[in-house]
């Protein structure tokens, strides 16, 4: 393979191994010595991948605290300390939320509801830009310090970008940034409604996120409760089943859903190592 470091082809498979067993090689040009993981957020680990990745997803799905995940895998025998849990999530939560972004791709629907919910960093609100489809699906989000019309632009180009086409409707309440923002980004085709009472579904649909951070206080930077926020979105939209307005789901059948998801998640993630 080429040499991460000069690009060089020149290199030559050495006979040790890493701790967990990865081909070793050294480069003849620049004489470094690297790994098939080198150059990718995979490299210097010292458990096994589907272990960290596990950490990873418990960490952002479910109301637990970064000692509560240390301890819980003391018992199955993976020794670690609460800030290993902490660098791991800052390692692989934006190349998670990365992937799930881009299986959002064309499945989000025509008409979108959009609000701000409230998000405390280092003291501080700040505004989570979130936007769901009549059905209740996740079309993206995006962490702002500022609620105006540059931040509603930013988000709407984003949300554009994420899904791959732009609505026919969109709904959200009546803040005076939003209508220049939906006609300058999305265009004047688009129908914009302002109805609060319209809105509650998204209202509601706040409740994941506000449910999940309270237990950790707030933020303590403005970069982690953005990579939390966005990675949390994606994974609790992907996990769930997604059904159409009125469509009612068994129990059974949400936990294969659920069961076939978080395997194909660990696949596809231990496949970019």
């Amino acid at each position: 393979m080429n040499c991460p470091h000069c690009t060089s082809p020149v290199t030559k498979e050495q006979r040790k191994t890493t701790v967990l067993g990865y081909r070793t090689f050294r480069c003849s040009a620049c004489r470094c010595t690297f790994n098939e993981r080198t150059g990718t957020p995979f490299n210097y680990l010292e458990y096994p991948t589907d272990i960290i990745l596990l950490v990873v997803v418990w960490r952002l799905r479910y109301k637990l605290s970064l000692r509560d995940l240390a301890e819980m895998f003391l018992e199955r025998g993976f020794v670690f300390t609460h800030e290993a849990v902490r660098d791991w999530e800052a390692r692989f939560a934006p190349l998670l939320a990365e992937h799930l972004r881009a299986k959002r791709r064309g499945q989000a629907g025509t008409s979108w509801y959009v609000d701000e919910t409230y998000v405390k960093v280092h003291g501080k609100w700040c505004y989570l830009y979130r936007a769901i489809d009549r059905d209740g699906n996740l079309v993206d989000s995006r962490l702002s310090e500022k609620r105006d019309m540059e931040a509603a632009k930013r988000f709407f180009s984003q949300a554009v970008a994420t899904v791959g086409h732009a609505p026919k409707r969109v709904t959200t309440d009546g803040h005076d940034s939003y209508p220049r923002a939906v006609h300058e980004t999305i265009g004047n085709a688009v129908v914009h409604r302002t109805n609060a009472y319209l809105n509650n579904r998204l209202e509601q649909d706040h409740c994941g996120i506000k449910q999940r951070y309270y237990p950790m206080r707030g933020f303590g930077t403005f970069e982690a409760a953005s990579r939390f926020c966005c990675a949390f979105d994606g994974l609790r939209n992907y996990l769930r089943p997604h059904r159409f307005m009125g469509e009612t789901i068994s129990l059974s059948e949400r936990r294969q859903v659920f069961l076939n998801r978080f395997v194909a998640l660990q696949t596809l993630l231990q496949a970019a190592s």
